[in-house]
């Protein structure tokens, strides 16, 4: 007796080893985002496994539009009548990301924040499963999901983890508890699929497709088997291949979709501390500006403005003390999170700031990611000194990070070296902001260059912007 695979079969072996061979599918009429060309390819690599029940890995570069695929897929899912939500995982400090994403790009998709922060009454009411299947999105964070039954206790369409390097240790409590979620089908998103070790990668599949990479003890001997048997590497990779679909900045068939920056905005939420000190400020703004006029009014306003930056940034560049807690922070919980992919990566970053007094303070909280020196460059600075400074980023040594003055950074600096610019506060002058980021991209520069413009959400950044 002879078996044969079949023409299906032998088709569909073919499109898993070849993403570009799987048909094109539109996005939903509701979803009005023009997707690019490798972005419409992960759609319909993304849709191909949807069919197939398989789950996939997401693991394009950062600012190559992971949220932006995930969303035209969910267009697609949604205009299937499927009854039954699914249910994103974030960190928290993206969550107002994806809520920008979701109003502009898929206005119509049906979604429900499970995050305190982001109800009225600072509190998540119990959702039933009839409540539920009338929603297309749940979102809440990896801290979160464990706390609240009714996530647990229903059975999704689609669990999504975005930043899923946060299941990379299997034996954390946040990793078992993300594991015993029920659902359909299940996709992950992460910039970085192996951070530290293989057995990062071993949990991401145990989520992602059980039992594909065996169970950890299984999967721990043949970790161990690689380093004289170098050939399993390639085993490994032809096994996961399928179901992981990794596009990078340099690829040239990715260089030349894209534009030659690639500028994000970057939301921040502000902290328990940012919110309080943020409602003080504008109830004594209130109080003082009716008992003033005229010129004295407008210089109590521009006055109040650069406070509020300072208390956007941190409170203690607020108050003028402190330590400058990670905790105190939105936009310093923001700024780790990007940093640490950037560091995965072994590239540099440029931080501008408007404010020289806070350039130390994120120069050692930076240190503390990166596990070395960066520099820091400021109008303060001779200009002897400023030369070895801009020498040393230059060089081939790697110099993670340079934290600059905008001032500073803005006139006659070549930083080629960098290919990530995040503005930490912004100069609400466009022309400004681009020359400072035009000190990485300019000729020579033969990376693609990824900005992130920092906004805290529900704040007078937001509002300017």
């Amino acid at each position: 007796m002879t078996v044969s695979r079949g023409k299906w079969l032998e088709s569909v072996i073919k499109k898993l080893r070849n993403p570009e061979l799987t048909p094109r599918i539109k996005p939903g009429k509701d979803f009005k985002a023009r997707l690019r060309k490798y972005q419409q390819k992960g759609l319909n690599w993304l849709l191909f496994l949807h069919s197939l029940r398989f789950g996939a890995c997401l693991a394009d570069d950062m600012g190559l539009g992971k949220t932006i695929q995930v969303l035209g897929f969910l267009s697609v899912v949604k205009k299937k009548n499927n009854k039954k939500a699914s249910l994103l995982i974030i960190p928290a400090s993206l969550i107002f990301n994806w809520i920008n994403e979701i109003e502009k790009f898929f206005p119509s998709l049906q979604y429900f924040i499970a995050h305190p922060d982001s109800q009225p009454e600072k509190k998540v009411k119990v959702k039933s499963k009839q409540a539920l299947n009338e929603l297309d999105l749940v979102i809440t964070t990896y801290a979160l999901a464990q706390k609240y039954n009714w996530l647990v206790n229903y059975s999704w369409n689609y669990i999504i983890l975005d930043e899923a390097q946060a299941i990379k240790n299997p034996g954390t409590k946040q990793t078992r508890a993300t594991k015993k979620l029920k659902a359909q089908n299940r996709i992950i998103m992460t910039g970085t699929p192996v951070e530290n070790r293989l057995s990062d990668l071993w949990s991401l599949f145990d989520f992602v497709n059980p039992g594909l990479l065996g169970n950890k003890t299984e999967f721990g001997r043949f970790s161990k088997k690689l380093k004289n048997n170098p050939e399993g590497y390639s085993r490994l990779r032809a096994l996961i291949s399928p179901y992981i679909l990794r596009r990078m900045k340099t690829d040239k068939s990715i260089i030349s979709d894209l534009p030659e920056k690639v500028e994000m905005k970057t939301y921040a939420h502000l902290s328990k501390k940012q919110v309080i000190l943020y409602k003080n400020m504008i109830i004594e703004l209130e109080e003082t500006i009716t008992k003033s006029d005229g010129i004295q009014r407008k210089g109590l306003v521009l006055s109040s403005l650069m406070k509020f930056k300072q208390l956007c940034n941190h409170p203690d560049q607020f108050l003028g003390t402190g330590n400058y807690e990670e905790k105190e922070s939105g936009k310093f919980a923001r700024l780790r999170e990007i940093c640490e992919t950037i560091y995965e990566k072994r590239e540099k970053v440029l931080v501008f700031t408007q404010f020289k007094e806070i350039t130390e303070p994120l120069c050692a909280f930076l240190g503390e990611i990166f596990q070395r020196k960066g520099l820091v460059l400021h109008g303060s600075v001779p200009v002897e000194k400023k030369r070895k400074i801009i020498e040393q980023f230059q060089s081939h040594e790697y110099v993670p990070f340079m934290v600059l003055s905008l001032k500073a950074g803005g006139v006659g600096l070549n930083l080629t070296r960098a290919n990530h610019v995040v503005h930490f506060d912004r100069w609400w002058n466009p022309a400004v902001e681009n020359q400072a980021t035009d000190r990485v991209f300019r000729i020579g520069q033969k990376k693609n260059v990824v900005v992130h413009k920092f906004l805290t959400k529900g704040t007078i950044e937001e509002k300017i912007d």
